[in-house]
Order: C-alpha cells, then sequence, then structure tokens
C-alpha cells in the first residue's frame, strides 16, 4: 500500500475514492436514520436488521470503519505534504482570491467531523458492542420485549440541548466539507464529460441536503420530546 500510495496522484486518487465511498454511507445512513422520524417501527426493522446481519457486521462494517480511517489519515498526510511543497510563501497572498475558504481549510472542517464522529462512535456504536458483545444480547429488544433502538436514538437528544447543539454544529461542518469534497472527487477520478455540469450540480445539492437533513432528524427528536 505504502509503495503504490508514493506519488502525489496516487494518494489524490485513493483520497477522492475513499470520500466517494464514504458519501455512500452517507446517503445509506441518512435513508435509515430518516425513517426514526416518519416510522419508528420501520427504524427498529431496519435498525435490527443493519445490527445482526452477518455480511453487515462482519464484512460491511469493518471496510466502513477502514474507509473512514484511511480517508482521514490521507487527508492529514496530504496536508502535510502540500505544506512541506510550499516552499516559497508570499508574504501578501492572498488565497481568498484564489479559492474558496472551504477548499482552503479541507483540514479544518475534516478534524471536526472527525471528532464528531469520536462523539457518534461513543454514543452509539460503542453501546452497540457493548450490548451485542460484551452482555451477549443480540436481540435487539428493551424490557419490555420491544426493539429498543428508536428509544435510545431518542434519548440521545431529548433532554440534551448541548449534545444537539454539538450534532448540528458538525452537520455544518460536514456541509463545508462535502462542498467541496465532493465535487472534486469526481475531477480527481477523472469525470469529466457532458454530465460534468449537471454531477456538479448533484454534488452541490446533496452537500447541502444531506447535512441538514442530520440536523433536522436531531432537531426532530429533541423538540418531540420536550
Amino acid at each position: 500500500m505504502s509503495g503504490i500510495l508514493k506519488t502525489s496522484i496516487a494518494r489524490k486518487f485513493a483520497m477522492a475514492l475513499s470520500g466517494l465511498f464514504l458519501v455512500l454511507f452517507l446517503a445509506q445512513h441518512f435513508t435509515i436514520n430518516f425513517t426514526s422520524v416518519v416510522s419508528p417501527d420501520t427504524f427498529n426493522e431496519i435498525s435490527h436488521f443493519m445490527g445482526t446481519n452477518f455480511l453487515v457486521q462482519a464484512i460491511l462494517q469493518p471496510v466502513l470503519i477502514f474507509g473512514v480511517v484511511f480517508h482521514f489519515i490521507m487527508g492529514f498526510v496530504l496536508e502535510i505534504k502540500n505544506n512541506k511543497a510550499r516552499v516559497v510563501k508570499y508574504k501578501n497572498y492572498n488565497g481568498g482570491a484564489n479559492a474558496p475558504w472551504v477548499s482552503r481549510n479541507m483540514i479544518i472542517s475534516g478534524a471536526v467531523v472527525l471528532a464528531f464522529l469520536g462523539l457518534h462512535f461513543y454514543d452509539f456504536w460503542i453501546h452497540e458492542m457493548q450490548v451485542k458483545y460484551l452482555q451477549g444480547d443480540m436481540s435487539g429488544l428493551n424490557a419490555a420485549g420491544e426493539f429498543r433502538y428508536y428509544e435510545e436514538t431518542v434519548a440521545k437528544f431529548a433532554g440534551q440541548p448541548v449534545r444537539l447543539g454539538i450534532y448540528v454544529l458538525s452537520f455544518v461542518f460536514l456541509m463545508l466539507h462535502l462542498l467541496h469534497g465532493f465535487a472534486s472527487s469526481f475531477q480527481t477520478v477523472g469525470f469529466n464529460n457532458k454530465y460534468s455540469k449537471g454531477l456538479k450540480v448533484f454534488t452541490k445539492a446533496f452537500a447541502i441536503v444531506i447535512p441538514l437533513g442530520f440536523a433536522f432528524i436531531a432537531i426532530f427528536h429533541y423538540i418531540n420530546n420536550l
């Protein structure tokens, strides 16, 4: 792997592919989470399937974790390499005149998203691992004999304004990260044809709608349980 990623082009290409992979996960994750707003029963059923299916747990989940770690490590590597490559720095250089803030500060938005993922993993993934593998409870049921996923999700936001604020702020930074990263990923892998203009519109819409959708879900569960 280290040999393959020795060149700058290879690193950027790998970064773009991992980013596109994570975008697919975001779309799937949002679709599942949004069912918690419209149908708690559907959310419970899908969550139980995702949490107990062997293919998801043993194959897709490790691949996802690797993708997240790889993407962020590669992002930091590219940032370090880019900084070292800037031998000549102009004293009066105005970065904003050459590139928008989001493209010049991907490392900042990425770092915030990474910190948020740590909280999100603590809130949900670690809890699931404890229940399923430490406590040995694979049923997904609560004390009343009902699926527990919806009530546990709601409990993270009900009466939790600080956690809600952190989640919403993190989704704003996710939006900023996607506004540049999603579109540039396609450019990096060489997607440049008559559909490029339409694809750019789609990536911008996705970058805005999906993070706002996640924020809406969190706010909905907070307000709905005041």
